[in-house]
């Protein structure tokens, strides 16, 4: 069974499969730009000690998110 969580809620490591972006508009946007879309698969690169920001690895790019911006995307498949 495939249950979805936060990408926030990855751990270091861990590898993920993109279920759903529930940002809107310019934000959305850039996300996709960078690939991050349904169905992409992302690592946790790091985590800030205060969970503050997250940088993953989407395809060849790394990106570093803002957790507000990790807790709009939904992933599937972690391990």
């Amino acid at each position: 069974m495939n249950t979805m969580t936060l990408l926030s809620a990855c751990s270091k490591g861990g590898v993920a499969t993109v279920a759903k972006i529930n940002a809107t508009g310019p934000l959305k946007q850039r996300l996709i730009s960078f690939g991050l879309m349904k169905g992409a698969e992302v690592k946790m690169l790091e985590c800030a000690l205060t969970n503050s920001t997250y940088e993953i690895k989407v395809g060849n790019m790394s990106l570093a998110l803002r957790k507000e911006e990790a807790e709009l995307i939904e992933v599937t498949n972690v391990r």
